[in-house]
This record gives C-alpha cells, structure tokens and sequence, in this order.
C-alpha cells in the first residue's frame, strides 16, 4: 500500500506531502488544474522515463518520493535481492527518485543507490495504470492475450511455453548455420589448418608473449647495445681505461698517507673506487657478451614475433582474443568431420523440440479459449449492470500460420450490444462508449485476481454518465476493498463513493501559476462543496442538495 508520497518542483506544483490511506482514493479538479502531476509522479517511481522538461521553471530539479508498506514483504524482498538491494525493513519499501537540470539524476531504493531499470522491476510490483488508451489496447490481441493469461493465472506457464519457443528457434538457427556458414572447400581448410598451426607455434600464454616481446627488444637493439657496453667495459677496466689512471693515482695516495697518516682513509676509499670500476667494467663485459646472439635464435625471436604481429592484427590485441580465434577454426573445422551427421543430429532435436511445443501450445490454446469464455460471461453480467440489458460477449481462439512465442493462437474477443445482433470482433462493432464501458467490466473483473496492490484509473470511467457512472464508482469502490486504488475522475457519482478524497487546484493569482493537492478528508462540507461545482454550480442550492444526497446514498 502506497503510504506516503512526497513531490517537490514537479511541473506546476511546488511541494505537497501527501498521506494515502487504505481503499478507493479519488482525485477531482478542474480540467487542467494539474491532476496530472500527481500521476507523474506515480509514473517516475514506476520507472517511466520521462525528461528534464518536467522540472519546474526556475528551479534545476525536481524530486519524488514515496514510502510504500508490503504486509507480507516476501515476494517484494525477493525481488530486491535479486537486484542486490537492501530489503525492506518491517514491510516499508522507501523510493526516491530526482531529476536535475545540470547533472545526472539519482534513484535511490531503500537508502541505496539504483538504477532506472531497478526501479522499472519493483513497478511491476506493487503499480499499475489504467488510462484513457486502454479501450484502444483491447482491439489488440496481444493484450486480450495478456488479460486471459492473467484471469487465468497462466502467465508461468506462458514464460515456460515462450523460452521452449526461443531454444527450439536457436537450434533450427544452428542448422541454417551449418548449412550455410560452415561448407568449407578444400582451400578453405587448408587455410584455416595453416592459421590453427601458426598459432599453435606460438604457445600463447600472456606469460609467453611477455618473454617474447623482451627478447625482440633485446635482439632488435642488440648491436647498439653491443657496442655501448664494450665501449664502457673498456673505458672502465681497458688498457688505456680509467682503471690505469686510478692506479696510478692510488700510488701517489699512498706516498701521501706514508708522509700523513691522516691521509690513509683518503687512500683507502680511493682503492674502493677502484675495486667498484673493476666490477662494473665486469659487468659490462658480461653484458656484451650475452647480445652475442646466435644468429638462428635472432631469426627465431623475430619470426615468432612476426607471427604474433599477424594473429593481432587478424583476431585481436590480446591472447585470448587470438586463442578463442583459434578454438573458432577448430571448431569449423571439426564440423566438417561430421557435418551431415550433425545436421541428423539437430534435425531430429528441433522435430522432438517442435513435437513437443506443438502438444503445449494445443494445451495452453484450450486453457485460454476455456478461460476467456468465462470472462467473458463475468463480462456479461457486469455490462448488464453498465447499461446493456441485452449485451453479450464471447472469444473465439484464431489458430496461426504456425508457432508463435504465445502458442498456436490468438484470442479474439467478441461482443453484441443489443439483442438480435450476432457476436463481432470488438473493432467492429464497439463505439468508443461502449468499448470503455467493455474494457471496464474487464478490468474490474481482473482486479479480483490482480496480484499488484495499487491501482490507478485515469478517468476510465470516460464516455459514461448519469446512472452507469454510479455503478462504475460501486464497481471501483469494491475494487478497493482488496487494493489501494487511485481514481481520477470527473464524474460526482464517482467521487462521492471514495473513500478517501483529494482535490487539485491551480492558483493563477499570483505571478506564476501554482498547482496544490489537498485532503478534503472526513470534512463533509468541503466535499459537498466539491461534488456540487462537478454538477455544474458550487453555489447553486440544487447542486448542493444533489451533492449531499450522493454522499448520503454513499454511506
């Protein structure tokens, strides 16, 4: 149940705090005062996508959030957890959601922060809208589909039927492969046989790619530095090296130190010099002597290297690029070995796949022609109640060229607003009145079996008046026995029958308009004085006489 609902900077409204309470919730105004705003609202903790346009002007953000109580968390937690989101915490689910002008906008879901699709997921859950386009989605099969599914509980079975659909699709896409990407000519094998070898030659591992890279550099600059380190080898330790100036230096320190002992330290570091040349002219020389490469080794290193260049280029910068080339070849290749066998092998697997979706879709089409003929005679008997004394309804179940992901068939729901006439597709028969008056005796039927706790209607009760408007509020107030249903409606024999009663306002006094939402609540007067300006006149006495009679016949 929706508890709390707080908008700020929203369109025309600037801030409203508003507390839902448990039932049938009505939303009245006057055309254009706003009502709108609070189902965007609903709409953006739904996970709508919506743009920055909505941020009201002269501010650079906007902000939604709401406070939801699950009574039973567990199938709300388990969704969240499958989201990696915090669970809710003694059944209250906190949602936030802000949209600014100069940064990203930010979602949050219990405390932390979510994505857009997140929020889409857990609207799924406790949401759905029902709006003035819904008479036009009934003409479509798919949506008669879903509402079958959904009256008879069969969407389970549906996700099972559809993913045995996708797996028997992929496996004819598998033939349809080997039969046209994978008949390879001699050349052809040949060619990939060269490539797999070539590879294989390289003993790829990132490891030995590492090593081989070193060893290029070191063959590739192994002249210059050749000569670098028998340059430096010599001036250090050679004939005519530094080694032979500091000998002869180190005498003369010594002669120093025999006429001043305190000149023997000075003699002595001079000889640690000395020993640190020799070492390092050492050093040099051995290097120089490991960059006397074997000339094969060199024309190795440079032919691996020019290998891999090659394999980069062709399948990728990095090993497992080239390897999962290199496993695709094989693959190909393998193929060839048993190429008509594999097809036997998946000819037979999808004939089983589509014996078998066959005999499910036969069995699903029965579940849904059986159930839709008994929605369609609950219709019946509630558009009685709306108005057609002598209307009737029907399905018929349309068999497909083949298998779709639904199955073999399409429902096809058909109605006779009056007696004599003989049962029609709903678009041909239907006028804009009698198909709301239809989509809402659906409606209020699969509410009963409607698993989401908030319902919102949008003036669904559209194209009706007078008596069938009162047994349309009837029917949205018995709705609200087992959901929170949110009603926006013009209609006062809709509006008295609510439980709970807010009224939209926009306030063009000053120098910007200003929408307001507020709780008329167990004030009696205001909603009499509400429900009289819906019958035409809030001051004229036989409107506020009706008025009161609406509330009165509504207790």
């Amino acid at each position: 149940m929706l508890q709390y609902l707080n908008i700020a900077n929203l369109a025309l409204l600037e801030r409203a705090s508003i507390e839902f309470d448990p039932g049938f919730t009505v939303v009245t105004g006057e055309t254009g005062a706003g009502k709108s705003v609070l189902l965007g609202a609903l709409s953006l903790l739904s996970g709508a996508r919506s743009d920055k346009t909505i941020i009201r002007g002269g501010t650079d953000c906007c902000e939604v959030e709401a406070a939801l109580y699950f009574e039973n968390q567990g199938e709300i937690d388990t969704v969240l957890q499958e989201l990696g989101l915090p669970l809710c915490e003694e059944g209250a689910l906190l949602l936030k959601r802000s949209l600014h002008l100069s940064k990203p906008s930010r979602i949050s879901i219990n405390g932390s922060l979510a994505t857009l699709a997140n929020l889409q997921a857990l609207g799924g859950c406790w949401i759905d809208f029902h709006g003035p386009g819904e008479p036009q989605r009934l003409l479509r099969s798919e949506h008669q589909l879903e509402m079958i599914d959904l009256y008879a509980k069969l969407g389970c079975e549906a996700l099972a039927f559809e993913g045995d659909y996708r797996a028997w699709k992929e496996t004819l896409g598998e033939i349809d492969r080997l039969r046209n990407e994978t008949q390879l000519d001699a050349d052809q094998i040949e060619f990939l046989k060269v490539q797999i070898a070539r590879i294989d030659s390289l003993e790829l591992s990132n490891e030995s790619v590492e090593q081989l890279e070193t060893d290029f550099n070191r063959v590739a600059s192994s002249q210059d530095l050749l000569e670098l380190s028998n340059e430096l080898s010599n001036g250090l330790t050679g004939d005519d090296g530094a080694i032979l100036i500091l000998s002869q230096m180190t005498r003369a320190a010594n002669e120093a130190a025999g006429m001043d002992p305190s000149l023997s330290e000075l003699a002595s570091r001079l000889e640690s010099v000395i020993l640190e040349i020799q070492e390092l002219g050492a050093e040099y020389e051995t290097i120089g002597a490991s960059l006397n490469f074997e000339p094969e080794f060199a024309v190795e290193v440079q032919e691996r290297m020019a290998t891999w260049q090659e394999a980069r280029r062709k399948y990728g910068r990095e090993v497992g690029d080239v390897l999962k080339a290199q496993d695709e070849m094989a693959r190909k290749i393998e193929d060839q070995g048993d190429i008509e066998g594999s097809l036997n092998r998946l000819n037979e697997k999808a004939d089983d796949q589509e014996r078998k979706l066959k005999a499910k879709a036969a069995k699903l089409t029965g579940k849904r022609k059986k159930a839709g003929e008994a929605l369609a005679r609950k219709a019946e008997a509630v558009l009685l109640e709306l108005g057609f004394k002598k209307g009737k309804c029907g399905l018929e179940m349309i068999a497909q060229s083949g298998l779709k992901p639904y199955g073999d068939a399409l429902p096809e729901l058909q109605f006779s607003p009056n007696v004599g006439e003989p049962l029609r597709p709903l678009s041909k028969v239907a006028s804009s009145g009698e198909l709301a008056r239809v989509m809402l005796a659906l409606k209020t039927i699969l509410a009963d079996v409607d698993e989401v706790p908030v319902l919102v209607f949008d003036e669904v009760d559209a194209n009706v008046g007078g008596e069938i408007g009162r047994i349309v509020g009837d029917r949205l107030h018995g709705i609200g026995r087992s959901h929170q249903v949110i009603c926006i409606t013009h209609l006062p024999q809709v509006a008295s029958l609510g439980d709970n009663h807010f009224v939209v306002e926009k306030d063009q006094s000053g120098d910007r308009a200003l929408v307001s939402i507020g709780k008329l609540g167990a004030n009696a007067d205001a909603r009499v004085i509400e429900l009289a300006r819906m019958l035409g006149d809030r001051s004229a006495e036989s409107a506020l006489s009706h008025a009161r009679e609406l509330l009165a016949e509504s207790v």
